[in-house]
């Protein structure tokens, strides 16, 4: 068995309890959301401008599970064996999965506006389109730390790699800082907007048909604290915040995609019949939008 030395403030039952969770969660998040790609790919039907981006979301997503389970195996060796390029490609990779999961977010937002409130059909070149720009932006974004604005490095525990929010110098505050506007601000208003756009429609009609306030709950509560410690590592000393702290809150963002593929999956109307007709050949039946008189 390889040697290795402990990261500070953590223990061999940490390592292995960090390990777990994020197995877990990349095991589960992984299983979810293939079923969600393979649904997409084999059900004809499904197969939808709207549907496209929930297909999309689902790619983001499991790509960050993908990033949690070498993290989870690198926490059982107790130590990372991908070397420094091997950690700037895992914070790389992570990053463009996070940037694009958000902003599909927002993306299905947005259409389930106009699903719902103004009955504009979505085309499918407008789906290409706005799918390409969120790839090509996300992974624009993700690229920027690898080309001086911002440095890739180690998590506290040592066996995931992230944009390195321990140096809190002028790279890393404006890098972030237009992370958080364009990342979170920016796509948090949109969902908000949105869906209480859709609220009202739904009280009009009399038939909720989904809880619109779910979605930037989960967004919120995965993300938000994660997102708070590295705007408070822009003004502070990160370091003074215990590291299993520092650690916990990666762990629950990477649970976002087991609550995603639930929400806009699962939970999606038009897009569970075609999960359900993938996993037992049941046929789909479309829902029927009620419209307001």
């Amino acid at each position: 068995m390889a040697a290795y030395t402990l990261p500070e403030g953590f223990t061999d039952f940490d390592m292995f309890a960090f390990g777990s969770a994020l197995l877990v969660a990349g095991v589960l998040g992984f299983f979810l959301n293939g079923i969600s790609i393979l649904s997409y790919l084999r059900v004809k039907e499904m197969q939808t401008p709207s549907n496209f981006f929930v297909f999309n979301l689902a790619l983001a997503d499991i790509s960050l599970n993908i990033n949690g389970l070498t993290a989870a195996y690198a926490s059982y060796l107790r130590y990372w064996p991908f070397g420094q390029d091997g950690c700037d490609y895992h914070g790389f990779q992570g990053m463009i999965s996070v940037l694009a999961s958000i902003s599909f977010l927002a993306a299905i937002a947005w259409d389930r506006y106009h699903q719902y409130c103004t009955r504009q059909k979505l085309f499918w070149s407008t789906a290409i389109t706005m799918s390409s720009i969120i790839w090509i932006l996300s992974i624009f974004w993700a690229a920027v730390p690898l080309m001086g604005w911002g440095v890739y490095d180690f998590e506290p525990m040592r066996t995931c790699c992230t944009l390195d929010y321990t140096r809190g110098d002028r790279d890393y505050v404006t890098y972030m800082l237009t992370l958080v506007l364009l990342y979170l601000l920016f796509p948090a208003f949109t969902i908000m907007s949105c869906y209480d756009s859709i609220y009202k429609q739904f009280k009009k009609i009399h038939h909720h048909r989904f809880n619109t306030s779910i979605p930037l709950r989960v967004l919120l509560m995965c993300w938000g604290p994660y997102v708070v410690m590295c705007i408070y590592a822009c003004f502070e000393n990160v370091k003074v915040v215990s590291p299993k702290l520092r650690m916990v809150l990666p762990v629950v963002a990477k649970t976002n995609p087991i609550f995603n593929a639930l929400l806009y999956s699962f939970g999606n109307e038009f897009y569970r019949g075609g999960v359900w007709n993938f996993l037992t050949g049941q046929k789909i039946v479309d829902p029927v939008i009620k419209k307001s008189k």
